[in-house]
């Protein structure tokens, strides 16, 4: 993971702490990015705080998070630098994916749930959001969800290869 993947996740979950409690991400989560962060060589005073919280810690993880996103420059939240975050990690997981690195069905969960619904579901997620769904209607049936593992590593790549060629035809 870069920075920059880094950061968006970031974004992302100081997003999510505004939403309701069963939405919020957990404490255990938030030392989880502030490890993450520490790893893609982004410094900030309270960020090994974060990432240096043992279990029994967890419950100081939102006031540390808050004061990284301060540290960080990342308040207030803007919804266009939102917007951005959610892309760059939907591209981030399709590479996941497409290396091997990633399950395609969490990864298919995570572009649909964390990416694309936020995103109010762009064309360019949309294959990859119809798979996500279709898994969740499989109850688990091996033979078919492995062939639609394979359709979700497909369609990542061919997201991959329609953001690059979108993003250097300026």
């Amino acid at each position: 993971m870069d920075a920059v993947v880094a950061i968006s996740l970031i974004r992302m979950a100081a997003a999510d702490l505004t939403m309701g409690p069963w939405q919020r991400p957990s404490d255990a989560y938030l030392v989880q990015l502030g490890l993450d962060a520490l790893m893609a060589d982004i410094e900030t005073p309270s960020l090994p705080l974060l990432a240096g919280l043992a279990r029994g810690e967890y419950p100081q993880a939102r006031e540390l998070f808050d004061l990284v996103l301060e540290e960080m420059g990342l308040l207030p939240l803007a919804s266009e630098d939102l917007a951005k975050a959610r892309w760059t990690t939907a591209r981030w997981w399709a590479g996941q994916i497409v290396a091997g690195q990633l399950d395609p069905v969490h990864g298919a969960k995570l572009i649909y749930q964390e990416s694309a619904a936020e995103l109010e579901y762009p064309d360019a997620l949309q294959p990859i959001v119809d798979l996500a769904r279709a898994l969740d209607l499989l109850n688990d049936q091996p033979p078919v969800q492995q062939h639609i593992r394979d359709q979700v590593t497909s369609a990542a790549r061919d997201f991959l290869a329609t953001e690059t060629h979108q993003n250097h035809s300026f």
